[in-house]
C-alpha cells in the first residue's frame, strides 16, 4: 500500500460528544485546515474564539425541521465522495460549486444513551441520527480520499500524522478509520432495530443484528490457538463488562466467561435477604451457598468442592468485607467479584498481587428481560434471557406428602442454583448450601450419581462420618424422564426433590418417591442450559 498522501483543506465537524472537541479543532486550524460546522458544534467552536464556518454557509441552506435537515444536501455529500483524480467528478464540482472535504470528524446522537435512560418513545426516535450515518457511510466509501473519525479517541491519530505529513493524512489510516466507520454505524442501526422490535413486541424480526464497543483485545480465546476480544453491548446490564477491575492479570476469555457465570447466578439472591456465594469452574457453580454473612456462606459453599474451588472465580452478593477476603485468599482463586469492597478488604486481596478484584457496583436484575445469542454453523440462534425465578412460581405437590418447611426452604435455593449449571443438572442442597452439584451429562441419571460421588468425596476430605446428602433435598433442571435418576437421589439420602415435572412417565416417577416417603414438588419450568 502507498502512503497515496491527502493534505486536509477543509473538516466538516458535527459531535453530539464534545470531548476534545476544541482542543482538536485549535490543532486543525494551526494546520490551516478551514473548519466547517454544525449547530453546537459551530457555536462551541466559535465560543473558543476559533474561525468557523457554518454548514448553512457552506450549502446555501438553513438549517430546518428542528436541525433533522442540515446536512443531507449535494454541497456536503459532493465534497465527501467526489473522487479527487476523476475528471469527470473534478467537473461536476466545478459547474456546482462543491467544495472538497477531506476530514469528517462525526460522533452520532446517543441514541444508545437515551435508550439506557429510559426515556420515551418519542425523545429515542429523535435521538435516531440521518445525517450523521449518511455523511459517516459517504466519506468511508470514499476514504481513497476523505478521513473519518467516530470518535474522540482517533483526535491524536489524525494530528500526528498531519504533523508527520506536512497536514497531510495516509492511505493507511484513512482505511483504517473507514473500517471502524462501518462498524460503528453498523452498532448504531443495531441498537436501533433491537430497540424496536422490544417496543414492538416482535420476538423474531426479519433481520437481527448485534453491535457492540471492544473493551479489550484478548490474549486468546479458550485455547491458545485462538483469537478473541471483548465488546460491550448497549444493554449496560451490572456484571464483568461494566466491573471495574482493581487489581490483577488482565482477564482472560475463560476468566470472563466463568466470571459472567457466577454473578449471574449470584444475582438470584437478593442481597437484601441473605448474604451469598457462588463459586465457579468452568462456567459451572461448584459451591454456592447462602448464609447470614460473607464469611459463612463462603465456607458453605467452598466445602461443597473444595478441589474444584481451587483456581476458581469466587462471586459475592454484598460489600467484600476484610473477614471473607481473608478466608478467599487462604487458597488460590482467580477471580472475586463483587458489587463493592471495603477499604481494608481491598488491601488484604492486594496482597495477592495476581489475584483480580472486580467491583460491579451493583447485582443484574434476573427478572429482567434480554437476549442471549449463541453462532452455529451458518447462523445464528437467539432467545429471551431465561428470566424466570422461584418468588413468581407455582409449585405444584405432586407426592402423597409435601415438604416441610425446611425442606421447602432448601428446595426453593438448590432450584436457583440448578438454572445455573450446564445441563442436565443435578443439584443436591442441604441448610441452604448446594452438597453435590452434577453437570453436563448426557444422561441426567449420570448427574444424580456424580453430584452423589462428590459429596462423598467432599465428606471423605472434610473427615465427615457420612456425606452431606444424607437428609438434602435435590433439584433437576428438567423433569425425571424415568424413575432411575430420583432412586439415585433417593440412595444418596435426599429426602425431597423439585423439578419441572411434564414427563409421560410422570406418574412412574411420583410413585417411586411416594414408595420411598419423599415429598416431590413441580414447578412447570424447565431450566435446561447448554
Amino acid at each position: 500500500m502507498t502512503e497515496h498522501l491527502r493534505r486536509v483543506t477543509r473538516a466538516l465537524l458535527s459531535v453530539s460528544d464534545k470531548t476534545g472537541l476544541i482542543e482538536f479543532a485549535r490543532a486543525l486550524a494551526d494546520h490551516g485546515v478551514e473548519l466547517v460546522s454544525t449547530g453546537g458544534t459551530a457555536k462551541a467552536i466559535a465560543a473558543a474564539g476559533l474561525k468557523v464556518r457554518d454548514v448553512s454557509e457552506l450549502t446555501g441552506f438553513p438549517e430546518m425541521m428542528d436541525g433533522r435537515v442540515k446536512t443531507l444536501h449535494p454541497k456536503v455529500h459532493g465534497g465527501l465522495l467526489a473522487i479527487r483524480d476523476n475528471a469527470e467528478h473534478a467537473k461536476a464540482m466545478k459547474d456546482h460549486g462543491i467544495a472538497t472535504i477531506e476530514l469528517l470528524v462525526v460522533n452520532l446522537y446517543p441514541f444508545e444513551a437515551t435508550v439506557e435512560k429510559r426515556a420515551g418513545f418519542g425523545e429515542c426516535i429523535e435521538n435516531i441520527d440521518i445525517g450523521g450515518p449518511a455523511m459517516i457511510r459517504a466519506a468511508a466509501k470514499n476514504h481513497d480520499d476523505v478521513a473519518v473519525v467516530v470518535e474522540a479517541d482517533d483526535y491524536q491519530a489524525v494530528l500526528d500524522e498531519l504533523a508527520a505529513n506536512a497536514g497531510a493524512t495516509t492511505l493507511s489510516l484513512r482505511r483504517r478509520l473507514a473500517a471502524k466507520a462501518y462498524a460503528r454505524t453498523a452498532a448504531y442501526d443495531a441498537a436501533i432495530s433491537n430497540w424496536f422490535a422490544a417496543e414492538l413486541k416482535t420476538e423474531a424480526p426479519d433481520f437481527r443484528a448485534f453491535g457492540g464497543r471492544l473493551i479489550q483485545a484478548l490474549r486468546y480465546g479458550e485455547n491458545p490457538h485462538q483469537t478473541a476480544a471483548f465488546y460491550r453491548t448497549p444493554d449496560h446490564r451490572a456484571g464483568v463488562a461494566s466491573a471495574r477491575q482493581l487489581q490483577g492479570r488482565e482477564l482472560s476469555y475463560n476468566n470472563i466467561n466463568d466470571t459472567d457465570a457466577a454473578y449471574e447466578c449470584l444475582a438470584e439472591f437478593d442481597p437484601a435477604r441473605t448474604a451469598a456465594c457462588v463459586i465457579v469452574k468452568h462456567a459451572n457453580p461448584c459451591g454456592v451457598a447462602e448464609a447470614t454473612n460473607l464469611v459463612s456462606a463462603y465456607g458453605k459453599a467452598l466445602a461443597c468442592d473444595s478441589t474444584s474451588a481451587y483456581g476458581g472465580i469466587v462471586a459475592l452478593n454484598r460489600t467484600l468485607d476484610a473477614d471473607v477476603a481473608r478466608a478467599i485468599t487462604e487458597i488460590f482463586t482467580e477471580v472475586i467479584i463483587a458489587p463493592d469492597a471495603t477499604e481494608e478488604a481491598i488491601a488484604i486481596i492486594g496482597k495477592r498481587r495476581n489475584l483480580r478484584l472486580l467491583l460491579a457496583g451493583a447485582l443484574p436484575d434476573p427478572r429482567a428481560p434480554g437476549l442471549t445469542a449463541k453462532t452455529v454453523a451458518g447462523g445464528m440462534l437467539v432467545q429471551s434471557r431465561d428470566n424466570a425465578v422461584v418468588e413468581h412460581m407455582t409449585f405444584k405437590v405432586a407426592t402423597k406428602r409435601a415438604p416441610n418447611d425446611s425442606e421447602l426452604r432448601d428446595l426453593k435455593f438448590a432450584f436457583r442454583v440448578a438454572k445455573h449449571v450446564k445441563s442436565n443438572t443435578i443439584v443436591y442442597a442441604k441448610d441452604l448450601a448446594t452438597v453435590g452439584i452434577g453437570a453436563g451429562q448426557m444422561s441426567r441419571v449420570d448427574s444424580a450419581r456424580i453430584a452423589a460421588r462428590k459429596a462423598q468425596d467432599a465428606a471423605l476430605e472434610a473427615k465427615l462420618s457420612e456425606p452431606m446428602t444424607r437428609g438434602s433435598v435435590v433439584a433437576s433442571d428438567a423433569f425425571f424422564p424415568f424413575a432411575d435418576g430420583l432412586l439415585v437421589a433417593i440412595e444418596a439420602g435426599a429426602t425431597a426433590v423439585i423439578q419441572p415435572g411434564g414427563s409421560v412417565r410422570d406418574d412412574e416417577v411420583i410413585k417411586a418417591a411416594d414408595d420411598h416417603g419423599i415429598a416431590m414438588v413441580f414447578t412447570g419450568v424447565r431450566h435446561f442450559r447448554h
